[in-house]
């Protein structure tokens, strides 16, 4: 079973002081620039420190800034030109502040005090072609600009992230040791960093790792409402199932979030806060960006659309509520057999999370195609196994199916990996059937069954598309008995039956 904790602890403690040691022996003291000290900036320095780097530190707030140079044993800076200064050439900065306009501030604010050969590092959950731009931009003074990919949250960046970075191989090998030894450990005890690529793949690479987590969450949803509103089980029994599951092929770090979830009880009231919990959940973008750039490359990503979706659906609640009163609940009384539809939940779950996975990875493939970044997907499944918040024990069979087929259309041919999909093929849709019938709605179960139907489907419903398209456009259509574009001469529209 992986272990999904965020960064060392144990065995993986000594790990970690291995790989900071193998640092040491490779660089005599560096110095860092980091700016950007809230939760997140300031557990990354702590980190850093731990493992050897010198860190030269600046927050806006200057009693910040003196706090986390004293945890750090770090320098103080009074500015963004005192930090430069007091970085030794060619100078690297590490910028953890919020993505956006933040971040073109800060290096329109650093610009003036850099030269050529020194690098900024983004670390925030920049969009990707924003790294593009930046990139671009600096390269005309000879600054180098990389986008690093960091998830784990607050605790990951204490303890061990996973970080995929992007850019300059060059610029940034100085540095990998220190981030090689910062970064989480995967279950064999390698470090969960990698430069996956370069111009701005560490940002894309890290949106797509954030889409994958929004449609695992949504399918996690999705399964303890079925538990819960749909079977009607007690809160007991499907936390003890949840808890089940978290211990075998569905070991997750998100998983283990859920049970966690459901074991927390209101001080006040002693009641499950699951159950307080308003039906609404938002979200930052990079799930968009995901589903956008789905469509900007062309790649069938459905579930990780679909989740966007479900987050968009439920903020209408008081819409909800409105027509749930007026229409009556979609919800139907549940005719079936409750331990029957248990049983069938753990193998769909399961062959649905393959299915996102599989999504994210044609999504990877098809922009590395375009943008020849030089993507390696075996590296950025292995990034996966440890610190970031979709780690699971599903990465290593991915990783496996990325070797052989991470570069094509669907990493779903990998023998291995079909044979999960496979085993929970029948239950699978006896969930969404069951579902359907009884009025739940399942978009993420669904758009993944779906998906996969039609990979699997020799013939599509798209000719009655294409044939469309040129009776009204003009577009054209490929046939089935002869090479090149054709255009038909439509007969005129008839309404009279033919039978």
């Amino acid at each position: 079973m992986l272990s999904t904790r965020a960064g060392p602890a144990g065995p993986e403690e000594a790990l970690s002081r291995r790989a900071g040691a193998r640092y040491h022996a490779t660089m005599s003291n560096p110095k860092l620039g980091l700016i950007g000290l809230g939760v997140m900036g300031a557990n990354l320095a702590r980190n850093l420190a731990g493992h050897g780097a010198s860190l030269v530190v600046y927050d806006a707030a200057a009693s910040t800034t003196e706090r986390v140079a004293a945890d750090t044993g770090g320098v103080g800076a009074a500015d963004v030109a005192a930090l430069a200064a007091a970085l030794p050439a060619p100078r690297t900065v590490f910028l953890m502040v919020p993505a956006g306009a933040p971040v073109d501030a800060a290096i329109a604010s650093l610009r003036p005090h850099l030269g050529r050969g020194d690098a900024i590092i983004d670390g925030g959950n920049s969009f990707y072609l924003d790294t593009a731009r930046r990139q671009a931009d600096l390269a005309r003074d000879g600054i180098h600009f990389m986008g690093f990919g960091v998830s784990g949250g607050a605790e990951g960046a204490r303890l061990g992230p996973a970080i995929m970075a992007g850019g300059d191989a060059d610029a940034l090998a100085p540095h990998v040791p220190l981030f090689e030894a910062i970064a989480a450990r995967a279950p064999d005890g390698s470090a969960c960093f990698a430069r996956v690529g370069s111009g701005a793949s560490g940002h894309f690479v890290k949106a797509v790792h954030n889409g994958i987590e929004y449609a695992h969450m949504q399918l996690i949803a999705e399964t303890w409402h079925l538990l819960r509103r749909l079977a009607g089980l007690d809160l007991a029994r499907g936390r003890d199932i949840f808890a089940t599951w978290s211990r075998g092929p569905l070991s997750s770090f998100l998983m283990e979030c859920a049970v966690r979830v459901l074991d927390t009880r209101d001080p006040e009231t002693g009641a499950a806060v699951i159950d307080a919990i308003v039906d609404t959940a938002e979200q930052k973008g990079t799930g968009q960006w995901t589903a956008n750039a789905a469509l900007r490359y062309g790649v069938a990503a459905p579930t990780l659309a679909e989740a966007v979706h479900a987050r968009c659906l439920s903020g209408l609640k008081d819409e909800r509520m409105a027509l749930e009163a007026l229409l009556g609940p979609s919800t139907m009384p549940f005719a079936g057999d409750v331990e029957a539809l248990v049983r069938a939940l753990e193998p769909a779950l399961l062959a649905a999370n393959v299915a996102v996975l599989a999504q994210g990875f044609s999504l990877i493939a098809a922009a590395d195609a375009e943008e020849g970044w030089g993507v390696d997907p075996v590296n950025v499944a292995r990034v996966w196994r440890g610190g970031c918040i979709i780690r699971s024990s599903l990465l290593e069979p991915v990783a496996v199916a990325c070797a052989r087929f991470g570069r094509g259309p669907t990493i779903l041919r990998d023998h291995d990996l079909w044979k999960l999909i496979e085993a929970g093929d029948a239950a699978w849709r006896q969930v969404v059937v069951m579902a359907v019938a009884h009025g739940i709605p399942v978009p993420a179960f669904g758009s993944a069954l779906t998906y996969v139907d039609g990979l699997r489907t020799g013939r599509l419903w798209a000719d009655m598309i294409a044939a469309q398209r040129d009776v009204f456009g003009e577009h054209g259509f490929t046939r089935l008995d002869r090479p090149g574009r054709h255009h038909a001469t439509w007969a005129p529209y008839d309404p009279a039956p033919r039978g």
